[in-house]
């Protein structure tokens, strides 16, 4: 949570959720379907369609769809991961579905001291996020 203190960030609901859905325009939703697919494997998510598009989410919660149609300007998405090693996995495979690096997974101090994040350039130019922040146990 850029541009929060500490006590301000730990004031803040953890498991709160504030956006219900979000729906992505995209240029080749079969490209984009594929590339979503692979990419979001690691965080065992369940793959929906609905409405001529695809949607992903938890097990009997898919907020998060893709369309057919021109997008808008690049966005910033970013996926809560449970732990780093999905973070890691996150990175890899959506490297490996043809996105393009944006930021290696490691820590951002930057946020706080255990924002751990790694991003990526999907096919439409969005930048996308899997961040976890939870405290690594040794």
């Amino acid at each position: 949570m850029p541009g929060l203190s500490r006590s301000e960030r730990d004031a803040v609901p953890k498991a709160q959720v504030f956006i219900d859905h979000l729906t992505v325009p995209v240029r080749d939703l079969e490209a984009s379907r594929s590339f979503y697919r692979q990419a979001l494997a690691p965080f065992g998510v369940e793959e929906v369609e609905l409405g001529g598009g695809v949607g992903w989410g938890p097990p009997g919660r898919v907020d998060f769809f893709i369309r057919q149609g021109e997008p808008s300007a690049p966005l910033h998405l970013a996926f809560a991961a449970p732990d780093r090693a999905t973070v890691d996995a996150f990175h890899a495979a959506a490297l490996g579905a043809g996105g393009t690096g944006n930021g290696a997974p490691g820590l951002r101090p930057r946020y706080h001291e255990n924002y751990y994040a790694g991003y990526v350039i999907d096919l439409d130019g969005h930048n996308v996020e899997a961040v976890c922040h939870v405290v690594e146990q040794p």
